[in-house]
C-alpha cells in the first residue's frame, strides 16, 4: 500500500498539490534527517540540509521519470547536499590516485551480533571524517562501491582502499570493546 501511496503523492507533487508536498515530506522527513545527521553530524545543519532537499525535491519533480524509484532519488538528493557541505567546509576531501597504493580487502567484515549498536556508531563517528562517512554510506546507507564513487568523487580504486582502511580503523577502535564482552 505504501508504495502505491507514494506514486499517488508523487503524482499530486508533480501538479504542485501543497497537500500532497506535505504528505510526503511528513513521509520521508524523519528518514532523511538522520540520513542528512549521520554524515555531517550537526543537528542543526542537517535540518537545513534536509529542508533543502525537499526544496529541491519539489522544484525538480517534474524531471522524475519512474515514479517508483521516488525514495531512492530523494535520499540521493540529501546525501549529495550532505556531501557538498562537507566539500565546501573543506572536511571531505578527494584524493589523488598516485596518492594510495591498492590495498586488498580482506572478504566481508562484520561485528559480533552481541556487539552493541549503539557502540559501532559512537566507534564510527569517532573515525576521520573520510573513513566516517564512506563507512556510512556503505553500512549504514546501503550503498555499494559504484555508487559510493559515484557520489563522492573518488576512482574506484581509491574508493575500495579507503573503504578497507576505515573498516580496519574501526576494527581496530572496536578491539577494546570486543575483550570487554568476552
Amino acid at each position: 500500500m505504501q508504495q502505491q501511496e507514494i506514486i499517488q503523492l508523487v503524482e499530486g507533487c508533480k501538479k504542485q498539490n501543497q497537500k500532497a508536498q506535505l504528505a510526503l515530506y511528513d513521509m520521508f522527513y524523519r528518514a532523511m534527517y538522520n540520513t542528512a545527521l549521520r554524515i555531517v553530524q550537526d543537528k542543526m545543519l542537517a535540518e537545513d540540509i534536509m529542508q533543502e532537499a525537499f526544496i529541491t525535491v519539489f522544484a525538480k519533480i517534474e524531471s522524475l521519470d519512474e515514479v517508483i524509484t521516488f525514495p531512492k532519488w530523494l535520499k540521493q538528493i540529501v546525501v549529495n547536499k550532505s556531501l557538498n557541505f562537507l566539500k565546501k567546509e573543506k572536511r571531505f576531501t578527494s584524493l589523488e590516485m598516485s596518492s594510495l597504493k591498492e590495498e586488498v580487502d580482506d572478504g566481508f567484515w562484520s561485528v559480533e551480533e552481541t556487539k552493541d549498536v549503539k557502540q559501532i556508531i559512537l566507534a564510527i563517528n569517532d573515525l576521520k571524517e573520510n573513513y566516517r562517512v564512506l563507512l556510512t554510506l556503505y553500512y549504514i546507507e546501503g550503498y555499494d562501491y559504484e555508487e559510493i564513487v559515484q557520489i563522492t568523487g573518488f576512482t574506484h580504486v581509491n574508493c575500495r582502499t579507503l573503504l578497507s582502511r576505515a573498516k580496519k580503523s574501526l576494527q581496530k577502535k572496536m578491539q577494546p570493546c570486543l575483550k570487554a564482552i568476552i
